[in-house]
Order: C-alpha cells, then structure tokens, then sequence
C-alpha cells in the first residue's frame, strides 16, 4: 500500500542540517517530492544528490523575499506544484538579553518570525487555487512555555505559535491546514550538538530528542486525512523539565 504522503510536493526550509535535512530524507522514502532550501548550498547539494532526482535544491535565505519567491517558482517549474510547506528553518540564541548582540538577537527574530511569514506567504496563492495545502511550521516548547534562559528565542516562537493558530483559522474554508510541532531539546547542530558520541549520551539520559524523533511527528501530521488538523504537537524529552 502507498504511502498516504507519496506523490506529495513538499519545500523543506532549513534543510541542510538537523531536523531539515531529516525530514528530507523520509518525505523522499515516503515517496514525496522534496524542494530543500537553506543557505547552505554546498550541503544541500550534497542532500539532493543522496536523496536523487525526487529532491531539488535551491539555495535561499527565507529572510529575502526575492529568495523566497525564487523557491517557490523553482518548486513550481520542477514539480507543478506545491502540497506541502514544512517551515523549518531556524536559528537558537540563548543567554541574558542585556549581554546580548542587538544586531543578532534582531536577526534572530528575522529568520524565526518574518523568515516563516514570507514563506507562507508565497505559498498561499498556489494553495488557494488548488484549494489544497498544508502548512507546517517548527516551533518549541519555547512557543509554549516562557523560557527565561532564551528570552527572544522565546518571543520568537510564541509570535510562530499565534501566527499558526490565526492563520489556521483564516484558511480552514480555503481546504488548507495549518499546524505546528514544537519540540524540546533536540540533539542536534542548533544546540551545538555534532558528535554522535554526544547525542548519544543525551538520549541515554532522556534529556533529548533525536532529530527523527521530531521527523516522525512531522509526518503523523501531515499523513492525517483531509478532514483532521493536528493544530499543536509537543514532542518532549522524557527527562525534559517543563
């Protein structure tokens, strides 16, 4: 039997690492055609040459609309449309907010908030027509929960969290679903996590996740018949203390 997912067009933002990249990988196994954008071109070439010719990379930075629209018309002019935008892409500053770079910590709200919001902007008037779509976008914990050690990654992901859940709302009549995983802790490049010895030994401890631990979330979510939206999924360490 066929995957529920296979056929689908689906753009991966953030997808040259970590979460990203994984999904990539079994969207492609689940029979899904994958548009990977990121900033990375040399590893998403890299991605798209292991994943084969269901994968295209386009090179990008969600936070300049002219790259944003680029994705969109390359995904288009290679796969005739889009089913699905997996708004992933990401970045992580922790610390006190005094002792902060304005300029990064701004910077960061680029990419987590405005870098999500052109993203599903461009998408919109494709789904609209086909009166058919899925958005989803990563959040945290972080969404959920005032983190004190992570104030503006924090602001960050709460402003994720009420754009889903308006959003959700505006488009339900137009067939599209709008919904959003959250993870805690994920072992992975955005927590500075690289070793396999490393990750390793925080799963051992139940203090994090594995990035495909989140990956299939992601796809319980977007497999779900048309007529049921998983709005929010938390995905937790066990240990995780929140």
């Amino acid at each position: 039997m066929a995957h529920p997912l296979a056929g689908k067009v689906v753009i991966v933002t953030g997808a040259s690492s970590g979460i990203g990249a994984a999904a990539a990988r079994e969207l492609a196994r689940a029979g899904c055609k994958v548009a990977l954008a990121a900033r990375s071109g040399e590893k998403l070439r890299a991605l798209a040459a292991e994943i084969g010719e269901a994968a295209l990379a386009v090179p990008a930075d969600i936070t300049s609309g002219k790259d944003v629209q680029g994705v969109v018309e390359a995904t288009l002019k290679r796969f005739g449309r889009i089913d699905v935008l997996f708004a992933n892409a990401g970045i992580y500053i922790p610390g006190q907010f005094a002792e902060g770079s304005q300029d990064a910590l701004a910077g960061l709200i680029d990419v987590n908030v405005n870098g999500v919001l052109r993203c599903v902007h461009a998408v919109l008037p494709h789904m609209k027509a086909r009166r058919a779509g899925d958005i989803l976008v990563t959040s945290s914990i972080s969404g959920h929960v005032d983190i004190q050690w992570e104030p503006v990654y924090s602001a960050s992901k709460h402003a994720v969290q009420s754009l889903v859940h308006t959003l959700r709302r505006q488009l339900a009549a137009d067939g599209i679903r709008v919904g959003a995983v959250a993870p805690g802790m994920v072992a992975n490049e955005l927590w500075g996590i690289a070793k396999k010895e490393d990750v390793d030994t925080l799963i051992a401890a139940h203090t994090a996740l594995r990035c495909e631990d989140v990956v299939e979330a992601v796809i319980f979510m977007l497999s779900r018949p048309a007529h049921v939206t998983i709005r929010d999924l938390v995905i937790l360490p066990q240990g995780q203390d929140l």
